[in-house]
């Protein structure tokens, strides 16, 4: 991982990743919700209503996808020291966040045809909502200090803390009573779900995932000229 730690050689690879990771996130996004929309059957249950997991699983996946990355990327930081896994998670972060707030709305919004109320306070809904705090914690601990180092840190053992989550998340509806169905991808025995429909479904992912790597760049690249603009203010004038 040292290898990327330098500002330059990242920005040599980011600029080739980049135009290729914006083209494949409008395709593949085109592609998925086409496939979505008009080739996917409606299902023998659920009927048409059932059409908007194309947005909320992809979507849920990736929130907890980046806050794994998050995690590792806050543990490189504070043992390694590595300078660049700070700034990929502070850039991560509102990412994630959107994410989240994308599988909240959603689900709810499936939830009202399906359950008669859009939510309830069952242990995936929870605890999906919780690393929605633990996001905008992250990103509000990080801005809380004067000191740019002391709040990247507290947010770092935030970010490690809060990664119990992550399992609970993807195991709430075998331990617990759910009214969330329970997993019919990632399972023992491989996917119940029909290739018409698990198609669209991994298109839209990798469509997130691209979307995730080219945002993610554009803000690290931000997040470096911020640091090299300010510490060139603090060169100039060390009371700044």
């Amino acid at each position: 991982m040292h290898r990327f730690a330098n500002p330059l050689r990242y920005q040599r690879i980011a600029d080739v990743v980049l135009p290729w990771a914006g083209t494949l996130a409008a395709l593949l996004l085109a592609a998925g919700l086409w496939l979505a929309l008009f080739i996917a059957p409606p299902d023998y249950q659920q009927g048409e209503a059932y059409r908007i997991m194309f947005v909320h699983v992809p979507a849920a996946w990736m929130a907890l996808m980046v806050y794994a990355m998050m995690a590792v990327m806050s543990v490189l930081a504070l043992v390694w020291r590595h300078p660049l896994a700070e700034v990929a998670a502070r850039a991560a972060a509102p990412i994630g966040a959107g994410f989240t707030a994308i599988a909240l709305v959603t689900g709810s919004l499936w939830g009202k045809p399906m359950w008669g109320t859009f939510w309830v306070w069952d242990a995936r809904l929870t605890s999906v909502l919780i690393l929605l705090f633990l996001y905008l914690g992250y990103i509000a601990l990080y801005e809380a200090f004067d000191e740019p180092a002391r709040g990247a840190r507290a947010a770092a053992i935030l970010c490690l803390v809060g990664s119990v989550n992550l399992p609970i998340i993807k195991f709430s509806v075998d331990w617990w009573y759910t009214l969330h169905q329970p997993s019919s991808i990632l399972r023992a025995g491989g996917p119940s779900i029909h290739p018409s429909m698990l198609t669209p479904l991994l298109v839209m992912w990798l469509g997130f995932l691209c979307y995730f790597v080219a945002v993610h760049i554009l803000r690290t690249r931000a997040e470096l000229t911020e640091r090299r603009i300010r510490n060139l203010r603090l060169s100039v004038d060390p009371a700044a």
